[in-house]
Formats: structure tokens, C-alpha cells, sequence
């Protein structure tokens, strides 16, 4: 069976649509296809396992979910896709792992579709066995054995003698479990049983450097223990040595089917005299009688003996520095295979250059194309005319246009209304911005009457409020017959008045502007109290019609305008 099946590429499609990344990539991880999981998917998974936003669970989940599959294919790469999420991925991972009751319950498992897949059941049964093992030593031991500190002051040799004897089994258990796979060099006929080779020769070779320091360690300490923890450090010790052939036997299989000789470390075994010490002393502990011996002969057999496996723990060392040197070139190539095809890909595409003043860019015929950015908060300005002052009421409306209906001149009416006549006709503003001419609407419009601009400052803002002192007069505008107002505020108020028939101009005798003070009446035969002075006015006209219910309204300001009162200038708008 060989490429993708069908059921590969809906189960993908699904995933595809539900949005699931992770799932697709387990997916294509686990495909039919009789080969390896392939690189990319998985650094796509172990880059997963180090991003804090992906479910650690839901990728586990799916992975179990494959091995309920029926074909040793995609079980089997499941398991070998979990084994190096295992061994490569972010600690979460195994961490999660550890933390389940049951992982893979693949006892039982069995292929009856070929002749392969019965073969091929026997190491799935075997390959979980170990993934189970692995993951209830990280949950007792709470660190993973291939990973944890070598050397002199590594974990195994600074660990005290308690705990040195309860967490050597526990290698003890992994390391059956991994050497338990047994496959021989003829079986490995495919490429997914291969894969799951290569990943245990990699854990065998980890792991029994652990194990190899944490029996250099008890050794160190066995003549100094206790009679019960002698007997438990010789019963390890004769555990090792068996598992020390089985090891070599592994090793000799990695070679035969093409493994570097380099990639595989060379096991020195410590010498049977050393065995015959340790048991010796145990004897002698327990009271039986034994060969006499001198602790220099002990000396000298234990020391022999640790530099014996420390030699094998430096091959170890040294087989696994190689190992990470060949992964840091692997990457430094990739990395400069990258850097390679991005500069290849800038070389093909055309220098553009982006400026703030100059947006959008485009390109054409090799030449750029610059559209000046749009100002949205910028006034707008006639085609015809100079820059104008920006003006400071109506910036944030550039495209309105009012249309003015200039009031024409026409003779006032004889009250104190001062009605006028609008004129039907609109003529629009040669002007873009807002001009409303107020000369239009209280008098007669004048061409050659140019507006005093004492009110604005040079950028057209309206200036604050002037007092003028006692000692100095306002000016006084010169103000046509016909026209009501003038460009100063105060003589505009002051002829505005004036119209209106309210004292012709001077302040009328019988009219008190200010509050009269408190008189006490006095009485007396020809006292006669006073009539508060009445003004009368005319009922207003508008259009020709007489509204008598209606009367003007009061004026807040006497005839002639006091010295002292503040003035102000005009609006005027550009």
C-alpha cells in the first residue's frame, strides 16, 4: 500500500474545514502511506507543543484517536509520532502524558488484512509497551532519564544512597521495556518500523548512560552501606551486567542495518573480580565466613571497576555530543538554505521605496507612481485663487457650500420694527468656503465698502474683548444714511438705537436709566404721588400687516452708547 488513501484525504478535508491545524497535521502524520511520518508535520507538532495557546490534551487525544485505527500503519506511526513529540517536544507533553491512568492499550492489537500486518502487530505491541513505561517512569521520578544532567556532577552521581536504590529499577524497568522491541536486522524491512528504530537506538543509547552513572554511583557507596541496601546494591549490580549483553546485542543489530560505527559507543565491562568483592562483603556483613581480604585489594578491584564503566559512560557522552553536533549543522544548512531562497525571491521582485508624503505607491513600466496622501481635515482652495488662511470655524466642513439669498435693498417701514423686504432672487457665492455677507441683511450692499479688519488676527481668529478706559473714546465708523450696520459693533448698536425712535439719539429727560434710591413719602394736603412715565410705541408691521397684540422688545441700552462699555469686533468669515 503505498501514497495517501482516500480515507487520508477526506479525514484531512474535514479538519481543513473545522479549523483544527493540529488535528490536519496528525492526520497527515498518520497517513496510510508504509513510510516515516514526515519532517515537516513533525516540527509542525513540536513546534506546537511550545506554543502556550495549544491544547496539550487535544493534541494527545488525537493521537490516541489514530491508534484506534485498524492498520498497523497508522497505528504504528502514531506511536512513533507520539514517541518524538516524546523525546523532542516541550516537556508539557510528557508531562501530560504521565499524568493519564492509561495511554495506550494496545495489548491486544492485531492486523489481519496481510501477511505484514501480522508481523508488523507484534512490534506495535512491543513499541507501546515501552511509550507506556516511559511515561510511568517520568510520573514516579517526576524527570526523563534521557534527559537529565551527566557527568560528575550529574543527577544519578550526586543522588544519596536512598534514593539511588529505589530510582535505579525504575531505569531498570524502561531499559527492559525498550530492549523487549527484539527486532532483528531482516525484520526491518519498511520504512515505519525503521523510524521506530532509529528512536529507540537513540533512548537505548541515553538511557543506559544514565543507568551507567547510577551504578558508578552505588558502587562508590556499597562498601560504606548497610547489610539490606548491600544486598539491594548487589542485586542491581547483577542486573546491569545482564542487561549490559543485552545492550551490545542491540548495538550489533544498529550496526548491521547501516547505523555509523561512529554513532555507536563501545561498552567496557567491569571486571568479574569486582563481583566477587561485592559478594564478599555481603558475606561478611551477614556473618559468614569468607576469604580474607584487604581493603587495598578492595580498593584497587572498585577502582579498576569504575574506570572501566566510566570509560563506557564517556563513549556514551561522546556519541550523543555527535549526535547534537549533526542536529546544530542540519540546521545552520537549512537555516542558510532559507536565507538563500529569500534573497533569491527579493531579487526578483522590483525595489519600491514607501514614503509618508507619497501614498499610494504603484508601479508601471519600472517607474513608481506617488498619489499625494488626501488630508481629510484640510481646508479645500479654488483652482484660481492663492492659498487662503485656514479658518478656524469651519475646517471640519471642507465641502459645504452654503447659498446666501442676499436681501435686497428696500425703504424701510415706518416703525420701530424696521422690517425688510427679502429678495426672491439667489445669487450664488463666486467664494468655495461659507461668506455670509451681513451687509446684506441690515442694509443696502455697498461693492466699494471694504470690511475693516481691526476684529481678526493675521490667521483670521477673533480677537478677545478690549476695554476701553474712560479717558479714551471709541471710535466712530462713518456709516451711510441707508445703512443700519457698520463694521464696529458699538456704533452699529448705537444707530441701530438711534432708528428705532428711542430718544432721537439723546437720552430723553423722562426716562430713568438708573435705580432710584429709597424716598420716604411725607404726605400733605396737596401731595399728589407721581405717574410713572409710559413710552409709547407703534403696533409692528410685517409685509404690510398690523400686529397690535405684539410689542417690541425692551432694550437693554440707552441712546448713546456710555464710555466704558466693551467692544467687540465683527465675525468675519473667509
Amino acid at each position: 500500500m503505498s501514497g495517501q488513501s482516500l480515507t487520508d484525504r477526506i479525514t484531512a478535508a474535514q479538519h481543513s474545514v473545522t479549523g483544527s491545524a493540529v488535528s490536519k497535521t496528525v492526520c497527515k502524520a498518520t497517513t496510510h502511506e508504509v513510510m516515516g511520518p514526515k519532517k515537516k508535520h513533525l516540527d509542525y507538532l513540536i513546534q506546537c507543543t511550545n506554543e502556550m495557546n495549544v491544547n496539550i490534551p487535544q493534541l494527545a487525544d488525537s493521537l490516541f484517536e489514530r491508534t484506534t485505527n485498524s492498520s498497523w500503519v497508522v497505528v504504528f506511526k502514531s506511536l512513533i509520532t507520539t514517541h518524538h513529540l516524546m523525546v523532542y517536544g516541550n516537556e508539557r507533553f510528557i508531562q501530560y502524558l504521565a499524568s493519564r491512568n492509561t495511554l495506550f492499550n494496545l495489548s491486544n492489537f492485531l492486523d489481519k488484512s496481510g501477511l505484514q500486518g501480522y508481523d508488523m502487530s507484534t512490534f506495535i505491541r512491543r513499541y507501546s509497551r515501552y511509550l507506556n513505561e516511559k511515561a510511568v517512569s517520568y510520573r514516579q521520578v517526576a524527570f526523563d532519564f534521557t534527559k537529565v544532567k551527566r557527568g560528575a556532577d550529574g543527577v544519578m552521581r550526586t543522588m544519596s544512597t536512598e534514593k539511588l536504590l529505589k530510582t535505579v529499577p525504575i531505569i531498570q524497568n524502561q531499559m527492559d521495556a525498550l530492549l523487549d522491541f527484539n527486532v532483528n536486522s531482516n525484520e526491518l524491512t519498511n520504512g515505519v518500523i525503521n523510524a521506530a528504530f532509529m528512536l529507540l537506538f537513540k533512548d537505548a543509547i541515553r538511557l543506559f548512560a544514565a543507568y551507567n552513572e547510577g551504578i558508578i554511583n552505588l558502587l562508590e557507596k556499597y562498601f560504606d552501606m548497610k547489610k539490606n541496601q548491600c544486598k539491594e546494591g548487589l542485586d542491581i549490580y547483577k542486573k546491569f551486567l545482564t542487561r549490559m549483553t543485552r545492550i551490545s546485542e542491540f548495538l550489533k543489530v544498529a550496526e548491521q542495518v547501516g547505523i555509523d560505527r561512529g554513532d555507536i559507543p563501545d561498552l567496557s565491562q567491569a571486571p568479574s573480580s569486582l563481583l566477587d568483592a561485592l559478594e564478599q562483603h555481603l558475606a561478611s556483613l551477614e556473618g559468614k565466613k569468607i576469604k580474607d581480604s584487604t581493603a587495598a585489594s578492595r580498593a584497587t578491584t572498585l577502582s579498576n571497576a569504575v574506570s572501566s564503566l566510566a570509560s563506557t559512560g564517556l563513549s556514551l557522552t561522546k556519541v550523543d555530543e555527535r549526535e547534537k553536533q549533526a542536529a546544530l549543522e542540519e540546521e545552520q544548512a537549512r537555516l542558510k538554505a532559507l536565507k538563500e531562497q529569500r534573497l533569491k525571491e527579493l531579487a526578483k521582485k522590483p525595489h519600491t521605496s514607501l514614503t509618508t508624503a507619497a501614498s499610494p505607491v504603484s508601479t508601471a513600466a519600472g517607474s513608481i507612481m506617488t498619489t499625494p496622501a488626501i488630508d481629510i481635515f484640510s481646508t479645500p482652495s479654488s483652482s484660481n485663487s492663492t492659498s487662503k488662511l485656514p479658518n478656524d470655524l469651519l475646517d471640519l466642513q471642507p465641502t459645504f457650500h452654503p447659498s446666501v439669498h442676499p436681501i435686497s435693498a428696500a425703504p424701510q417701514v415706518g416703525s420701530t420694527w424696521g422690517g425688510f423686504t427679502p429678495s426672491p432672487v439667489s445669487q450664488p457665492q463666486p467664494s468655495a468656503g461659507l461668506n455670509v455677507d451681513f451687509e446684506s441683511v441690515f442694509g443696502n450692499k455697498s461693492s466699494n465698502v471694504v470690511l475693516d479688519s481691526g476684529g481678526f488676527d493675521e490667521l483670521g481668529g477673533l480677537l478677545k474683548p478690549t476695554v476701553a478706559s474712560q479717558n479714551q473714546s471709541l471710535p466712530v465708523a462713518k456709516v451711510p444714511p441707508n445703512k443700519l450696520v457698520s463694521d464696529d459693533l458699538d456704533s452699529s448698536l448705537a444707530n441701530l438705537v438711534g432708528n428705532l425712535g428711542i430718544g432721537n439719539g439723546t437720552t430723553k429727560n423722562d426716562v430713568n436709566w438708573t435705580q432710584p434710591s429709597e424716598k420716604k413719602l411725607t404726605g400733605g394736603s396737596n401731595w399728589q404721588p407721581k405717574i410713572a412715565p409710559t413710552t409709547a410705541w407703534n403696533a409692528p408691521t410685517l409685509n404690510g400687516m398690523h400686529f397690535p397684540q405684539y410689542a417690541p422688545p425692551v432694550m437693554a441700552y440707552p441712546a448713546t452708547t456710555p464710555t466704558g462699555m466693551m467692544g467687540y469686533g465683527m465675525i468675519q468669515f473667509m
